[in-house]
């Protein structure tokens, strides 16, 4: 494994400490308050420690998030150290003033983090940083998980090969590195000498054990014996997929390690902030927005005939019907000519896409572009039929054609925007986009939505695949 960039953890050490101790040391010496270097020290060291506490300065950590949320947490609680700290010294500094000189540090690590991160997965899409995996499984069994490692590049794993447990032909392109027993009551040296050379040959980071009854008990306890005896490390694919680790819990039983999956928020607090959130929001957009409401309605009305708004049926959680509004992008015969454009559909599945549709007016490219066509929909969101971040609203065409695991998308309702939206949108392949959906269906949270709603504003800004 090639090792990340040496410069990550001095230039994150470097940016925390000059964007906590030299704002508050300016700022408390231009307010002539008291300590203000010591202030300084204190700040940058409580923010330092509290990142370490964190494991946000580990090689397995540094580069590997993008996300917002994990450093507001930091932040936050490093507002609550500094105010213990505050009180217990009998402090009077201005809490305002404290308050505003700790925003840098926020921004400085949010901006630090997110460069890290490009940095990082611009080398791993040329095959750099990456953790050499040896897959250990049943053919069928390791040929899957071989395979959807390779169909994603959101992650550091590069399988070099496959140990097969049993007969059977591996066909996911993987090097086939050895063949163990079907079973065996026990590893043996049958077992860890050619696990062992394999590794060594291929030299893997990771030993990967695929699910199966072939690889299990006694036999899995003493096979990682001899791998961490020889400085290879272990891991256990469980088989599932899609499941956010925050709705996993490690637990044991009469000495068997288990893995607790805990069920989707379906109940309790956090659907009600969602609710609450989503009211607010919509309520606060319509009423901030009404001025560039009035804008675009001008501008849809004089650039081509027709109704300013289009409303369209879509459906909403549990099957059921709703109208959804929309600041109208097409001309009026948009819906009749749509079946003679069929052909020219640019997506796959029962969606219809065209990114050069004849069909949308010029005012209506922009519109598009932008997203701000979707605005209207804030009054779907008031009225509690669709929310702020959710799954696409489908229509009932494309409803019909569902099968079992696409129509689980409707157990939530439908969003403005979503994990589709900051992945691509239209650029997605239909399956792309219905794994987007359910992984947002059977993970969602509060915070998982407000840091899609984050997202979301660079991707309109980006407009990538918005057409």
């Amino acid at each position: 494994m090639r090792l990340k960039a040496p410069w990550y953890l001095p230039t994150a050490l470097l940016a925390d400490v000059a964007a906590t101790a030299l704002p508050v040391a300016l700022a408390f010496r231009a307010q002539g308050q008291p300590y203000a270097l010591r202030s300084a020290a204190v700040t940058a060291g409580a923010w330092l420690g509290v990142q370490a506490f964190r494991h946000r300065y580990t090689k397995r950590a540094l580069g590997e998030s993008r996300g917002a949320l994990p450093v507001l947490h930091d932040w936050l609680i490093l507002l609550g150290v500094l105010a213990v700290v505050r009180s217990a010294a009998e402090l009077h500094h201005p809490p305002l003033l404290c308050l505003l000189v700790l925003v840098p540090s926020l921004l400085s690590t949010l901006v630090c983090r997110r460069a890290t991160y490009r940095h990082l997965a611009a080398a791993r899409r040329k095959a750099q940083v990456v953790t050499r995996v040896l897959v250990v499984g049943e053919p069928a069994a390791a040929d899957d998980v071989a395979g959807h490692l390779a169909g994603r590049t959101d992650h550091p794993y590069v399988v070099v090969g496959i140990v097969a447990v049993g007969p059977g032909a591996v066909d996911s392109g993987s090097r086939l590195a050895g063949r163990l027993a079907p079973h065996a009551p026990a590893a043996t040296a049958d077992d860890t000498v050619p696990l062992l050379g394999a590794a060594r040959e291929l030299a893997a980071d990771v030993v990967l054990v695929a699910p199966g009854a072939g690889m299990s008990g006694e036999r899995l306890r003493r096979l990682s014996w001899a791998l961490h005896d020889a400085g290879v490390e272990l891991a256990l694919a469980p088989g599932l997929v899609e499941i956010s680790v925050k709705r996993m819990e490690p637990a044991s039983a009469a000495g068997m390690a288990l893995l607790r999956i805990v069920p989707p928020v379906r109940r309790g607090a956090q659907p009600v902030l969602k609710s609450v959130m989503d009211r607010t929001g919509a309520g606060l957009g319509l009423l901030l927005l009404s001025p560039l409401f009035l804008v675009i309605a001008l501008v849809v009305g004089l650039s081509s005939a027709g109704p300013v708004f289009y409303r369209q049926q879509r459906i909403g959680q549990g099957g059921t019907p709703f109208v959804m509004w929309k600041f109208r992008t097409m001309r009026l015969d948009a819906d009749a000519r749509r079946a003679e454009l069929a052909s020219a559909n640019e997506t796959d599945g029962p969606m219809f896409k065209i990114r050069r549709d004849p069909r949308v007016t010029p005012a209506g490219r922009l519109l598009r572009r932008t997203s701000l066509d979707e605005l209207p929909q804030l009054i779907n969101v008031l009225i509690g039929v669709m929310s702020l971040v959710g799954p696409r609203p489908p229509l009932a065409e494309e409803v019909a054609l569902y099968n079992e695991t696409e129509a689980r998308r409707l157990a939530v309702r439908p969003g403005m925007t979503g994990l589709w939206q900051v992945s691509g949108r239209s650029d997605l392949s239909w399956d792309e986009a219905i794994q987007l959906d359910l992984q947002y269906v059977d993970n969602w949270s509060f915070t998982s939505d407000v840091d899609v709603m984050a997202r979301t504003l660079r991707a309109v800004v980006d407009g990538r695949g918005a057409y």
